[in-house]
Formats: structure tokens, sequence, C-alpha cells
């Protein structure tokens, strides 16, 4: 079984580095024709470099209304798109009580918002031919949760319960929408933002005895967009190494 991506548009926000940078360069070597989102211009030459001359790049800061809404138009313009994966998310940790107002607002405009309007425009395409798989990049913090991440927890359940009523919404148009939803990564994020014996720690705790690799999560996101998927809808696949079952 092959998963071939010749011929299929593919959306991928936040695909400038860690996880979404591997879906997106996992999609462009399986054939796809990639657009892909970043906050920075200065992206655009690296990131065409890494996925295909064809790859479409787009600045777009999705906690931005306006910013987002012309994307969002954009993509709703579109002549064709098979395979959107919202990815962007923001991730600020801290107890209740220091949470404030704009960490609030901006993490759910990236991690709850703007994967609503964009999977609306991406539907709004995807139900003109027929065909269309939307994979939500949410978390392990979807299925559970821990101290000091309120925020990023609420709108990752926000993310799991979006994805559950759009796949109802959308199953009869052959549109198919589902959530992956990884635990530790090894990204260049995850190791800036802890020591090296916290994660020995968290290694220690997870079964298979390390963190995933974005390559692993890319395999989860890549099957559930591809054409070998015709029959899950509505799901939440936890890519966690088994943290999440003791």
């Amino acid at each position: 079984m092959n998963i071939d991506f010749v011929g299929k548009t593919a959306l991928v926000t936040g695909a400038s580095r860690g996880i979404g940078f591997q879906i997106a360069r996992d999609l462009a070597n399986s054939g796809a024709d990639l657009i892909v989102t970043s906050t920075k211009p200065e992206d655009r030459s690296r990131l065409v470099d890494a996925f295909g001359p064809t790859t479409r790049h787009y600045a777009v800061d999705l906690a931005d209304d306006g910013a987002r809404a012309r994307f969002v138009d954009d993509i709703r313009s579109l002549s064709a798109l098979h395979v959107c994966v919202n990815n962007a998310g923001v991730a600020v940790h801290g107890p209740l009580q220091a949470v404030d107002e704009n960490t609030w607002n901006r993490t759910h405009d990236v991690n709850l918002k703007a994967p609503f309007f964009v999977s609306q425009a991406a539907a709004d395409v995807m139900r003109r031919g027929s065909y269309g798989r939307i994979v939500n990049i949410s978390s392990i913090w979807a299925h559970m949760t821990m101290p000091a991440r309120a925020v990023y927890t609420a709108t990752k359940f926000g993310l799991r319960g979006l994805s559950k009523t759009f796949a109802l919404e959308l199953a009869r148009h052959n549109v198919l929408v589902n959530v992956v939803a990884p635990g530790f990564t090894l990204t260049d994020m995850v190791r800036d933002n802890y020591a090296a014996e916290r994660l020995r720690e968290i290694a220690a705790r997870i079964p298979l005895g390390r963190l995933a690799t974005t390559e692993e999560i890319s395999r989860a996101v890549m099957f559930l967009a591809s054409d070998l998927n015709t029959y899950i809808t509505g799901q939440s696949l936890i890519v966690d190494g088994g943290y999440t079952v003791g």
C-alpha cells in the first residue's frame, strides 16, 4: 500500500518548524502541491527550498483577525483543495492566577478560532469536489491535563470537539475530519523549553522509553490525510508512546 498525493493540493499551517515542517516535507515528497503558512515573510525562501519550487507560502499571523480573514478568503477562492492540516499553535504554560486576558485571547485565536475558520473555508472547496481530508493537530492535553496548562488544554479539548462536529456535518460530502494528538515530541521547541535532565525524566514515564520523533507524528497524519483512509472520521488518534495509557 502506497501513500500518494500526486495531483492533490495540501495546506499545512505552521509549517516553518517542528511537526508542521515534517508533515509538509512528507506531503511534498509524496507528490502534493503545497500551500504552507508561517508567521514570517523571510521564511519563504527556506520553505520553498525545502518543499519544492511550486510551494505557495503565506506569511500570516493567525491571531490577527484581518490577516486571518484575508488568508481564509484566499483559501476559499482555490479551485481545488484536497488536504488541510491545521498545525499552527501556541503554548503558554502557567498557573491559573498568572494567566492574563492577552494570553487567553491569543492562545484561543491561534489554537481554536483559526482552525475553525480555515477548516470552514477548506470545507467549502472540498465539498465542491466531493472529496477532502482535514487533520487537526491537537495534543495529549486534549485528553488529559496537568497543572499550569489550563488555557492550552481548553483550546485542545475545544479543537477535539470542533473536529467531531465538522466530521458529522461533512461526512455526506466525503470530507473526513480527524485529530492527531501527539505526546511529547522531540522538536527544537521542546529542546529549548526543557532541560536535558527533565527530558530524561519525561522519557522515563513513557512506556516506550523515549520521546516521539516528528516523523512518527507525520506518519499518522499522512495516513489520515491519504486515500488509504476511507472510513475513519471524527476520531482523535493519540501518538504518545503509551504515556496516556497508565
